[in-house]
């Protein structure tokens, strides 16, 4: 019986992932900042752990607590919506330090349980906006694509050990509330002279044409984990395959 380490499951695509994956048999370690065993089953096979992805410590910790884990699954991140000039790096790197420097901690912190045994496999949670250029996400989307850079380098290095590494790329999902967690970073994030702009573009997010839901990207983390191909990327939701297809 395989066990998957997830982060981020407090909420939208990290819990139904560990939903999905208990539902198949795995043993799910979720892992969330603020451990709330309520939103998952209650099984032998479901452990919930805190985690937070920016704190050494924390990681540390919460992998000496799993014990051998077979996948890991990088979802935690946090969204960010405004104009760039209004952003203070501060804010910036905070987004990094989750989104992409969290990524990586985490992947370095597994790697050498992976090599050893030569078994393993790293699945990396981006979003489309690596797929097609959207507007007022910028610092996100450098966020998300220096994870894309990232993975597809790593791949490489780690092939000769038997190890994969996978890129889950999700398109919109309203559902779960992408800027909800970013907080008091999202305040004076629209300027008066961004105003209309954001306006048209509030719009075209009330009317998606297609949309992606946190079943969809749960299936592809498990897809991409399960995977033996070779394959680098898999796109989840319509609206990301829709764009993955424009750029193949």
């Amino acid at each position: 019986m395989k066990t998957v380490l997830i982060t981020g499951c407090s909420s939208g695509y990290g819990l139904e992932t560990a939903r999905h994956f208990h539902a198949q048999g795995w043993n799910v370690i979720a892992t969330m900042r603020t451990p709330r065993e309520d939103l998952l089953p209650r099984s032998e096979r479901m452990r919930v752990l805190a985690l937070d992805v920016t704190s050494a410590d924390s990681i540390a910790a919460a992998l000496e607590a799993s014990g051998p884990i077979d996948v890991l699954v990088n979802n935690a991140g946090i969204g960010l919506f405004g104009a760039f000039e209004a952003t203070p790096m501060a804010t910036v790197r905070e987004v990094f330090d989750t989104n992409t420097f969290g990524t990586m901690a985490m992947t370095q912190a597994v790697l050498p349980q992976f090599r050893t045994r030569r078994s393993g496999v790293v699945v990396n949670v981006t979003s489309s906006a690596v797929l097609a250029p959207m507007p007022l996400v910028a610092a996100y989307t450098a966020s998300k694509m220096a994870v894309e850079g990232f993975t597809a380098s790593l791949a490489f290095e780690l092939e000769g050990f038997g190890l994969q590494v996978k890129l889950v790329q999700p398109g919109y999902g309203p559902s779960t509330a992408f800027t909800a967690n970013t907080g008091a970073r999202l305040e004076g994030l629209i300027p008066e002279a961004y105003a209309p702009y954001a306006q048209s573009v509030f719009a075209a997010f009330t009317q998606p044409a297609a949309v992606t839901t946190e079943g969809d990207v749960a299936q592809q983390v498990w897809r991409a984990a399960n995977d033996t191909s070779g394959r680098l990327r898999f796109a989840a939701g319509a609206d990301a395959v829709a764009l993955a297809g424009a750029q193949a």
